[in-house]
Order: C-alpha cells, then structure tokens, then sequence
C-alpha cells in the first residue's frame, strides 16, 4: 500500500510516517517546513519527502492520504484530494485503525511535559525486556528516534488535546482509547481552536470517558482543574502521584537531579540521573505509576530512569564554546518557561548568569493570550531577547518593560546572534526557547562564537 502524508515533517505526522514504513507500506509525503531532527529521520527512514504542495506529489494516486491538522481547504493536495474522491483520513484516524488495535495503549496527556514523560514510559518498558511500540512528539535520546512500531502489547502514545484535522474537530486524543492514562496538567493553550479552559476540560472528558474500568488514570494531586473535570464523571480507578496517598518524592536535590521515590508511604528506590527540574520529578512519578500499571516492578522502574537520558530540546545542551553554554528547549507556554528556568536556575546557581532568548511562535503566543504572564515567566533570566516577528499580534516591548532584568527586542534572528556573539561571557548560560526551527540560532551561534577561538 502507498501511503502519502500531507504534513509529514510535523512531530506527530512524521512519527505516523514512521510507523506505517515500519508496517512495510510505501510511505510518502508533502510539506514546507523540512528541517532536522524530523528531516534526518524521515530520510533515514527510506521516506521520500516532497518540498511544497504540488499536485504531482499525488501522481501516481497513492492508496490512501493522510492528511496533518496544519492542513486545511484552500490548500491544493486538500482540494485535489476531495475532488477526485481520493480515500483519505486523519493522523490520529490511521493510528488508531492500523496500529492500536490489541495493544496496551498507554496514553501521557496534559499541557506540559508529555513528550518527557512518554519517553520515560518507554524507556521502562524498554530496560525491562519489553520492545514497546511509541508514537512521542520528541526525539527521546535512549532511542534516537521518535516513532517506533514495537511488538505487542504496549504502544505508548503522546496523547495530544490539538485538533485532529480540518474535517474532524475532536482532540487527537479522543481516537486512542488508552487503558493508563497519563494527565501531567491542565492549563489554558491552543487559543487558536478553543475560546476558554472549559472547552479543553470537555475535550479531557471525552478522553476520560474512553478509558476502561479495568484501567488507571495517573495525575498530580494538587492539579485542582483535573480534580474537578474528574467529578464530572470517572469510571476508572486513579492513582496520584506527589500525594502521601500516592507516590511522592522525598529527600530531592534542589535541581531536581536525585531523590527518593515513596508509594503510599513506603520506600521504593532512589533515583539520580542527568535531568532537573520539579517538572521532570512530577513526570517521573507518573512515568513510574504507569508502568506499575503496566506490570513493572516499581524498584525497575526507578533503575531505568536513573538510565534515562532526556528528549532532545528538551532542556538539551547543544554546546560549549568558550565556556559559554548553548542550550535548546521547547518550551513555548508561561509555566513550561518559569519550570525550565527555575531548573536551569537551580543546576548553575544564583551567580550565573542566565540569557533566556525566545520566540513567540505558537499561535497562543503569537495572538498575545499569555502576554500578562510571560514577563514573571522568564524572572530567573539575568537577559531576556525576544524575537519580534511579524506574525506577532502584539507589542512585545510592554512585556520587555516588565522584566525583572535586562530585556531587548529583535526582529531578525541574525540581529540576536551578533548580539550575542558581541556580549556574551565566559560562565554565561544562553537559553533558547521555541516549538520551531529557530533559523537554526544554535548552530550559528556556536559557529560565530567558535570563531572567536585561537587554534591549539
């Protein structure tokens, strides 16, 4: 069968890629922005990437079209599509009929920290002798890829709130029927499809209702928003985690870097490993708790993570060049930003200096909804520089006025790289942040910094 995807260099379209390769179909694909790490994994992959959208992409006429939630009408494949009565469905649609059946699925939701804490599930199912399947919205860095179709019976899903496509305004989520469930959070994003918190807590809801009673539903306990989507109505067992009731952490490294894990109250392991942040403590706790579900020894489970090595932007340091360290992270929501400094803050200490440089790239950020808190987001940065775009529907400056330290705008990501090539120190600590390429910052910073170095 000859699948072609439209889309197919976006996080989860990419991963479907992968995995229906790995089926042995013929896979192609069409889309504009082609850039590592997903390029480099397609590619590998035997995947034949197209750049734009032409209508000979579908010359011969595939089997089926697989159509990503960036697409929409007016675009050209979608309109040749629909007019020929070519067959087509969705991302979410394909999983679910092609590689979920009869599988344990375990499904990470939430704002923040899915990717992170679907790659610790795996990474446990893994180091216990088990070759899970995955679909994460990540590169984890103990697998160096981000979809894999694994053997039965666990395929652990990055369970995503974002639409699933033009013609079908579920939540992705809604389709994969997961028997433990993962909730990290739950907070107002993706302004663009939903108008307030209520209408995400519907869409929960319904991913509440497909979970059976013979399975788990795992979330923080002090999260009151999934409390409360909970007393809507829940036929599922649950299970906390940082809850003396639950699974806690105790006796922590400030950085989050190591501690002891308690289940109801009785030591299982301690854990030390290279990440930090509560953020990541909160994500191993559920990563624990549903593998326990799942049917690892919670001991194992604890011994695996202090294995696990992270998710590529993911906090990830990309460089050190003239002891000024380059890091690149995916954050892109006020509390992913304020966790990830505040752990970054933690591992250098209170005399670092630290550079947060961000781009408002989401259309959350970009339509300015979480303007009011995004300054006290970024308070553990010494320098703030933002990259003004113009798709930016607001005015970045107010926001800069606001900034506990130094704040400047840029409109051009060549302007944020000769500044920093110009100012930056030794001991600094240059965080990037953004949900895209960036125009590859970190790599040109590196490159201009590194040209400043006497040869050996």
């Amino acid at each position: 069968m000859h699948i072609h995807i439209l889309g197919i260099c976006g996080t989860f379209m990419g991963g479907i890629a992968q995995l229906a390769r790995q089926m042995g179909y013929t896979v192609s694909g069409s889309d504009t922005n082609v850039y590592p790490p997903m390029s480099t994994q397609l590619e590998q992959a035997g995947i034949q990437i197209k750049e734009g959208f032409h209508p000979t992409h579908l010359e011969p006429e595939p089997d089926l079209v697989v159509i990503g939630n960036a697409m929409s009408r007016g675009n050209s494949l979608v309109e040749l599509v629909l007019n020929r009565g070519m067959r087509y469905c969705s991302g979410p649609a394909f999983l679910a009929e092609y590689i979920l059946p009869q599988r344990w699925v375990i499904g990470v939701s939430g704002t923040h920290g899915k990717t992170t804490t679907s790659a610790m599930v795996a990474w446990i199912l893994e180091h216990a002798g088990f070759n899970p399947g995955f679909l994460i919205g990540g590169v984890p860095n103990n697998f160096d890829l981000s979809a894999r179709l694994g053997s039965a019976p666990f395929f652990v899903v990055e369970a995503d709130e974002y639409d699933t496509a033009f013609f079908d305004k579920r939540s992705k989520f809604v389709h994969y029927q997961p028997r433990t469930l993962v909730i990290n959070n739950l907070e107002f994003d993706h302004a663009d499809i939903f108008a307030n918190l209520d209408e995400i807590k519907r869409q929960f809801h319904h991913l509440i209702r497909t979970v059976p009673s013979n399975g788990r539903i795992i979330f923080p306990d002090n999260e009151q928003e999934i409390h409360q989507m909970l007393k809507i109505g829940c036929w599922t067992p649950q299970e906390l985690i940082a809850s003396p009731a639950g699974w806690e952490a105790r006796n922590q490294t400030a950085d989050g870097s190591a501690f002891d894990v308690y289940f109801e109250e009785k030591l299982v392991g301690h854990l030390s490993w290279p990440l930090i942040g509560q953020h990541n403590v909160f994500n191993a706790l559920a990563a624990i708790a549903a593998a326990r579900h799942a049917g690892i020894r919670s001991a194992d489970a604890v011994a695996a993570l202090c294995e696990f090595s992270g998710v590529k932007r993911r906090l990830e340091l990309r460089g050190v060049v003239n002891n000024i360290s380059i890091y690149d992270d995916f954050a892109h929501h006020p509390t992913a930003i304020a966790t990830t400094l505040d752990g970054l803050r933690q591992r250098v200490g209170p005399q670092a200096r630290i550079i947060a440089v961000m781009e408002p790239r989401s259309n959350t950020m970009r339509m300015g909804v979480h303007k009011e808190s995004l300054a006290n987001s970024l308070r553990e940065a010494n320098q703030v520089l933002i990259l003004q775009s113009k798709a930016i529907d607001w005015c970045v400056d107010e926001m800069i006025a606001q900034l506990a330290g130094e704040g400047t705008v840029f409109d051009q990501v060549s302007s944020i790289i000769e500044h920093l090539h110009q100012h930056a120190q030794a001991g600094d600590h240059i965080l990037m942040m953004s949900n895209g390429g960036f125009g590859d910052i970190h790599t040109r910073l590196l490159e201009a910094l590194g040209s400043d170095e006497k040869p050996e």
